[in-house]
């Protein structure tokens, strides 16, 4: 056998039958050759350690003063459901820090025992997480 052999003489041949094994189908093959995911779930890590959070900015005494007095106002008013924008920080579930929202609703409940304002959507937001609260009306 000399030269490069065309396999000319093996095209037309049938595949044979097994007794003791019955052909695989055709979707099981497939799988054998899918690709293989030796670290699952590492790039989700990656995502997670990239994503970027902010650190808490820590208020002075004169903007502590100054929220207060705003909240104190607006739990006079709490009885006409004043519409409030608050910015306050979230801390993140995951890592340290967190992001600051703003959000923007009618003020609904000033907890003085648990030093929380709830706005009418049910968000809890604690007094110390307020960077700035303002009335909107």
């Amino acid at each position: 056998m000399t030269g490069i052999h065309d396999y000319s003489d093996i095209y037309n041949i049938q595949r044979p039958d097994l007794k003791y094994h019955k052909r695989m189908p055709i979707a099981d093959r497939a799988a054998q050759f899918a690709p293989f995911a030796a670290l699952t779930g590492f790039s989700g890590m990656i995502e997670e350690t990239g994503r970027i959070t902010e650190e808490r900015i820590t208020l002075d005494d004169k903007e502590k003063e100054r929220i207060s007095r705003r909240i104190s106002a607006l739990s006079k008013e709490i009885g006409n459901a004043p519409e409030v924008q608050i910015t306050y920080f979230m801390p993140d579930r995951k890592k340290t820090g967190g992001s600051y929202q703003t959000i923007t609703g009618k003020l609904t409940k000033i907890d003085l025992y648990n030093k929380r304002i709830v706005i009418n959507d049910g968000v809890r937001i604690e007094f110390e997480d307020i960077k700035n609260i303002t009335r909107k009306d």
